[in-house]
């Protein structure tokens, strides 16, 4: 396993990038880890409907391969490219995605955040009254009494988005460390209309992003080494 601090890179070309690496590999190629930041993209999945993208800007929208719908990336937020051949680890897609979400939960326990999944909607939550609370989620608020507002009291400070060609996989998980979160008004984040959008510095955790990228890049090899 190798694991990769990039820095900045700019999006389109490291998801190039990834694509020649996994198109190239063979059965002996070593999985890697990129941990990099990147300047301000909206990033649009497979699956990404244009209404949920309300306001762009200035703010380049890139069409991508990974799956999903729309997110978006700039700097202060950790985004972890693991490019691994799930073959060698004899796991399947569900369980690849619980890897990355369970990595994610530990990097936020060291903070003392506790984040939650949610059926139905990858990524990472938190309480945003009580972050710090151990209590099970009873949510999401679903029904037509909910709305828009389905993650009532939630905040999501992780998004995931994955790639798999040929057993292996690019594109990977962003979590927000301390960065503007404007952005994020600009969009139906995943395709939640009402979804807010925070990060460990709206949380009150004091760190930096080389700080969470050591520590994101740590628990995923864990998770991802035979």
């Amino acid at each position: 396993m190798k694991l990769l601090t990039l820095g900045r890179r700019p999006y389109a070309a490291t998801v190039e990038a990834m694509r020649a690496f996994t198109e190239a590999r063979g059965p002996q190629t070593p999985d890697e880890i990129w941990l990099v930041e990147h300047d301000p993209v909206y990033t649009q999945g497979l699956a990404g409907k244009p209404e949920h993208l309300l306001a762009a800007g200035d703010i380049p929208v890139v069409a991508t391969n990974r799956g999903g719908q729309v997110t978006y990336h700039g700097p202060g937020q950790v985004v972890a490219y693991p490019l691994i051949d799930l073959r060698r680890l004899n796991i399947f897609v569900k369980e690849y995605v619980y890897r990355l979400e369970h990595a994610v939960l530990k990097v936020l326990e060291g903070q003392q955040i506790t984040g939650h999944r949610v059926a139905g909607a990858p990524g990472i939550y938190v309480r945003l009254a009580d972050p710090r609370s151990h209590a099970a989620l009873t949510g999401p608020h679903r029904g037509p009494a909910a709305g828009a507002d389905m993650f009532r009291g939630l905040g999501k400070i992780a998004a995931l988005g994955i790639k798999v060609s040929r057993h292996c996989t690019y594109h990977g998980v962003a979590l927000n460390v301390a960065m503007d979160l404007a952005p994020f008004d600009g969009i139906n984040p995943c395709g939640y209309s009402g979804l807010q959008t925070v990060d460990l510095a709206k949380l009150g955790v004091s760190t930096d992003w080389s700080r969470v990228a050591q520590q994101l890049g740590e628990r995923l090899a864990a998770q991802f080494t035979p």
